[in-house]
């Protein structure tokens, strides 16, 4: 068999599975192309069942790619300051600015580098400025306690080492009741917030 039959007889699974894999036309397209040029530049002889050959290529360059994919989303999560992105809320007027893209990485980057209460005591207090009374009386915890919990939420954020997870079903619904919150309808933010402190185990010493 040529080289172009061979082309010709496996292009069509080699995409299918490649497709299934990576989830893009292009990105698939692009991946068996790769994969047919390194066979064509490897040693021949060396390759006793060709199918089987091609079919692992195309899998591990696949996998290569949907690595190379998270730790490009991974480097854009760690460089989101939230510090940074908390002023600049602060300093504009929520009824125009368009929340959708940096506030869906720092909503990404809330869920992945904070607990629960962490989470909400950084956003009421940080963003809404919520004082430690009105706090206290929403979650029943001490005073100081919160300002721990403040703190430590600070701390957590401004480490660039935390890994960022993205399976995160519960990060949009936080960031449409936010986007309410900042149009002045606080509510759905505080019970989002407290839904997500109810499923988290509790710890008997954070009183």
């Amino acid at each position: 068999m040529s080289h172009t039959q061979a082309i010709a007889l496996y292009q069509p699974m080699l995409y299918a599975i490649a497709y299934n894999l990576v989830r893009s036309k292009q990105d698939a397209e692009d991946i068996v192309q790769e994969t047919f040029l390194k066979w064509l530049n490897a040693e021949q002889e060396k390759i006793q069942n060709l199918k089987a050959y091609l079919i692992k290529a195309v899998t591990n360059n696949c996998l290569n790619h949907l690595n190379a994919l998270k730790r490009k989303k991974e480097e854009y999560m760690d460089a989101v300051h939230l510090p940074e992105f908390i002023i600049k809320l602060k300093e504009s007027s929520f009824s125009h600015i368009d929340l959708d893209v940096d506030l869906s990485g720092a909503i990404k980057v809330l869920h992945a580098k904070l607990e629960p209460l962490e989470r909400a005591v950084f956003l009421l207090k940080e963003v809404f400025e919520v004082d430690y009374d009105t706090l206290h009386k929403t979650f029943d915890k001490k005073k100081d306690h919160l300002r721990q919990l403040l703190s430590r939420a600070k701390k957590k954020l401004d480490d660039g080492k935390a890994k960022i997870h993205f399976d995160m079903p519960s990060a949009s619904s936080l960031m449409e009741s936010f986007k309410k919150a900042c149009q002045g309808d606080t509510d759905e933010l505080i019970n989002s917030l407290k839904r997500d402190i109810w499923f988290q185990p509790e710890n008997p010493e954070e009183e």
